[in-house]
């Protein structure tokens, strides 16, 4: 069965642009070790809710946008395994949250197993 990661983040607009750079380098990690996809949307239409949104679920702050994000793969086990290697990779392993243009603290993920397939 198909599995995703899918993450959000809060990404100061003025640094969307190297964000963008570090997630093609990301994603073509993540597709040479065998992930299927992957992808990453900047907000377009995301307002803050009454109870919960895109927007309050990061805290986002005045000047940031949400990135919503997902890596696809054939399976749970394949997923684990591709993202060891990943996290081993010394084009992304020497590279520390601190690295990163967003607030890590902020970050939202996990892993997502099919429910439906139309």
């Amino acid at each position: 069965m198909p599995y995703v990661d899918g993450f959000i983040v809060a990404m100061p607009k003025k640094k969307l642009k190297a964000y963008a750079q570090l997630s093609k380098k990301a994603g073509k990690v993540w597709r040479e070790y065998g992930a299927l996809d992957y992808r990453e949307w900047v907000a377009d239409d995301v307002k803050p809710g009454k109870l919960t949104s895109f927007p309050q679920s990061v805290k986002l702050k005045a000047g940031e946008t949400v990135v919503f994000a997902w890596i696809t793969y054939k399976s749970r086990a394949q997923r684990d395994r591709i993202n060891a290697k990943v996290m081993a990779d010394p084009r992304l392993a020497s590279m520390s949250m601190g690295d990163v243009p967003f607030d890590g603290k902020r970050m939202i993920y996990g892993g997502f197993a099919s429910l439906v397939k139309v």
